[in-house]
């Protein structure tokens, strides 16, 4: 394999979603690397594809240049805030300090074209700090990974071939077993990096660990089904926050695109099938599926108008909803109500009690953020809640690390983005927008530099 040699590559990484960010960042170091991908089509089907880029920076220079003052402290009390202290707070903080060096090195080192995200916030973000690329789709950004790593030298794509199992020894990590078309392999290295994501497509380990969103629909690549999990488990690997996921509220059907939550943040409400509102939308997309699961029968409807669609169109996905005729149009709340199929006069009482709370009244559910009074004609969007992915996984340190439960790591062994327990608390309600890519892309950057580190200086992987 091109740039290793016969005591096989310096690093094998498990997933080519996030994981292409270690591959690349150890390969720039002068490390062989070889990516065992389970996955054909991983380049539109899996969690990085799937998502809709957003990559958190605190302090980078696209920040400066916006005059949006803000601070790894900064993010790092929003992740305290949002989670109610629950996050692993070792990990947040280097996450949340690595945040822009990391953007940045992704600008610069790899020519990704990245942006910030002005037009919108986020909820539980104090400050704009998402960055993205043109089109605001994980299938871009991935597309851009991949070009990169078919043209490293010192990157290897094995796929499909699926890592069944990482072998150790007194040293720690000695090989990989390797399963593809020609069969069963063992392919020796030092490190391996377990990037494949979390267990949200076993459903089993769904209902186990997160009963309260095991009814929903899974939205997300079928190769995060726990592979990661297990392995460490086998070696004697603590994991944590199992029950922590991503869900969200706006899969619209029946296309199952994404309609996204910059339809709400942009003044949208969800309704029932009785036209009602049934919370606020605003306090984040990843629990809010849960609530539509329990408070509206698993179903709800997007309700906007023509200012917000027209601010949405910027993403790829609100687009795909489009094109799929997902968006219904009514010239007021009677029309749209049928033609979404609920009920028009509580729809009608609905949208009267918005536009005074987007007027300056106290909203009923505690809502504060509206952009505007909504207007006809008026669109609703079918949506079901999804689970997108697990945010529980194996305990790792501020070098991505995994750990015994005792706290010593498993020398060799790496893990990153849903693979490794999070920092999004317990739950769905600690989720921030870009708690699934910082750490898919962190973890691989901070477990690719203590690779080369120990490599350049000549000792064992520790």
């Amino acid at each position: 394999m091109t740039g290793q040699d016969a005591e096989g590559p310096d690093l094998v990484v498990a997933g080519a979603g996030g994981g292409l960010v270690g591959a690349l960042r150890a390969a720039e170091q002068g490390l062989s690397v070889l990516v065992v991908e389970r996955s054909e089509h991983f380049a539109m089907s899996n969690n990085t594809a799937m998502s809709t880029a957003m990559v958190p920076g605190a302090g980078t220079f696209w920040q400066r240049e916006a005059g949006v003052e803000d601070s790894p402290e900064a993010f790092l009390d929003d992740i305290r805030a949002k989670t109610g202290g629950q996050t692993d707070e070792r990990l947040a903080r280097t996450l949340t300090h690595v945040s822009a060096p990391l953007v940045e090195w992704l600008a610069d080192g790899l020519e990704l074209p990245l942006s910030l995200v002005t037009d919108f916030p986020y909820p539980g973000h104090s400050r704009f700090r998402c960055h993205t690329v043109p089109g605001r789709t994980g299938r871009t950004l991935l597309q851009q990974l991949v070009r990169r790593a078919r043209h490293a030298d010192l990157v290897d794509l094995l796929v499909p071939a699926r890592l069944t199992d990482v072998v150790t020894g007194p040293g720690g990590v000695e090989g990989v077993v390797v399963t593809g078309p020609a069969g069963e392999e063992r392919i020796p290295t030092r490190a391996v990096l377990l990037a494949t994501n979390g267990f949200g497509a076993d459903r089993e380990l769904v209902r186990r660990h997160i009963p309260e969103i095991a009814g929903a629909v899974y939205h997300g690549s079928e190769g995060s089904s726990g592979d990661a999990l297990r392995i460490g488990e086998r070696l004697g690997a603590a994991s944590a926050y199992l029950d922590a996921y991503q869900g969200h509220a706006a899969l619209a059907m029946p296309a199952a695109t994404l309609a996204g939550w910059a339809t709400v943040m942009y003044g949208a409400v969800l309704v029932d099938g009785d036209g009602r509102r049934f919370g606020d939308e605003t306090t984040g997309y990843s629990e809010y599926a849960a609530q539509v699961l329990e408070r509206a029968d698993g179903e709800a409807w997007i309700i906007l108008d023509q200012r917000v669609h027209e601010a949405c169109m910027a993403f790829t996905d609100y687009r795909d909803t489009v094109e799929s005729g997902g968006v219904r149009w009514g010239e007021d709340a009677s029309a749209v109500a049928s033609a979404a199929g609920i009920d028009g006069n509580g729809l009608a009482e609905t949208l009267r009690a918005v536009a005074a709370s987007a007027g300056g009244a106290a909203d009923p559910f505690g809502r504060t953020h509206w952009e505007r009074p909504l207007e006809p004609p008026y669109a609703a969007i079918s949506v079901r809640p999804a689970l997108f992915h697990t945010q529980g996984g194996l305990v790792v340190d501020e070098h991505a690390r995994v750990l015994r439960p005792g706290g010593e790591p498993i020398r060799g062994l790496y893990a990153s983005g849903g693979a490794a327990a999070s920092i999004s608390g317990h739950g769905a309600g600690g989720y921030l927008a870009g708690n699934g890519l910082l750490p898919a892309f962190g973890l691989a950057y901070l477990a690719a530099d203590h690779v080369a580190a120990a490599t350049s200086e000549g000792h064992s992987i520790a």
